[in-house]
Formats: structure tokens, C-alpha cells, sequence
């Protein structure tokens, strides 16, 4: 049983707020399909990540939280410039709305 603020399997507790959530970024490849090996600096930042936890929703109107429809473990494809980078501990993470996530796969 882990405590409260220890890292677990899924690395550091992140609890967002509202309709926010936390991704895990996949790791940008160190070469190209051809073999060509690319330098830190030439490595485009994958759009592509795991989500590591959501928040508990949105307000509606008529003041009822309304659920994130994404969950905990899932893959998603993101906007290229959504959200913020946070690091914690030694591990990074990208906090963003679900409305800048665009797929699940």
C-alpha cells in the first residue's frame, strides 16, 4: 500500500482540478526511418501520450458536474501546443483541458 504523496506504479500522485487532465508524453525517437541518428535539439516533441489521471469534470449550466469521458490509462493524440509541461521529481508530465485532446487509440 503506498502513502499518501509516495510514488505508486503510475510514477508521482497528480490529482487535477475541474476538466483537466495529466499525460504521461511518449519519448521522442532517436532516429529516423532511414537510420539517421537526431540530435536532442532535432527531435520533435511527440503528440501522442498516456493519460495518468483526470479530473472529476466540468460545471454545467445548471450546476451539475458533468464527468471527463477519458479515464486513467488510456492513449491519446493532443494538440500540438495544448497545455502546460510540469516536472515532478524527475519524471515530466503535461497538464491539459480534454477538450485539446483530439483522439483515443
Amino acid at each position: 500500500m503506498a502513502k499518501k504523496g509516495s510514488k505508486d506504479e503510475g510514477g508521482a500522485k497528480i490529482v487535477p482540478l475541474g476538466d483537466r487532465v495529466v499525460l504521461k508524453r511518449e519519448e521522442a525517437g532517436s532516429t529516423t526511418a532511414g537510420g539517421i541518428v537526431l540530435p536532442d535539439t532535432a527531435k520533435d516533441k511527440p503528440q501522442k501520450g498516456t493519460v495518468i489521471s483526470v479530473g472529476d469534470g466540468h460545471v454545467t449550466r445548471e450546476g451539475k458536474r458533468q464527468p471527463l469521458t477519458l479515464k486513467a490509462g488510456d492513449k491519446v493524440i493532443f494538440s500540438s501546443y495544448a497545455g502546460d509541461e510540469i516536472t515532478v521529481g524527475d519524471d515530466e508530465y503535461l497538464l491539459l483541458r480534454e477538450s485539446d485532446v483530439l483522439a483515443v487509440y
